[in-house]
């Protein structure tokens, strides 16, 4: 089998596809959550906590001079990035499992029992023929 015609079976398979739809779509949704957080939910907590734009939260370790550009830890992008992640995930936990309720079967209502053997009615008419003499 060619390269070319065995890729184009490996492309072509419904869980490829599905996969390329879900990375696209993931993507969108990091944005969304990306700016939610930068745009709507950092502002408050901020301003909250006395005025605090977390964007501009960093430590210099070397301060901008000439050509040089300032060298920096900025722990505050870092925290933003750490809440869309947590977002995220929380959005895609919740997803998963509405989509493993709904994968469950639906219990079946109990089935009648199965009708015994025919060599267990035949013993237990025996039984009951045994019985009947008796009395």
């Amino acid at each position: 089998m060619s390269l070319i015609k065995e890729f184009k079976e490996f492309a072509m398979k419904g869980n490829v596809i599905d996969m390329a739809v879900g990375i696209i779509i993931g993507a969108a949704f990091g944005k969304i959550v990306s700016s939610l957080v930068s745009d709507i939910v950092m502002p408050p907590i901020g301003l909250l906590i006395g005025g605090v734009d977390f964007s501009k939260l960093s430590i210099v370790i070397q301060a901008a001079h000439d050509k040089v550009p300032e060298v920096a830890i900025r722990y505050g992008l870092f925290i933003q990035t750490a809440l869309d992640f947590t977002i995220v995930a929380f959005a895609i936990f919740m997803a998963l499992k509405v989509i493993n309720k709904l994968k469950q079967p639906v219990p079946a209502a109990p089935a009648e029992p199965a009708p015994p053997a025919a060599d267990i009615q035949l013993l237990t008419e025996i039984r009951d023929l045994l019985k009947q003499r008796q009395d």
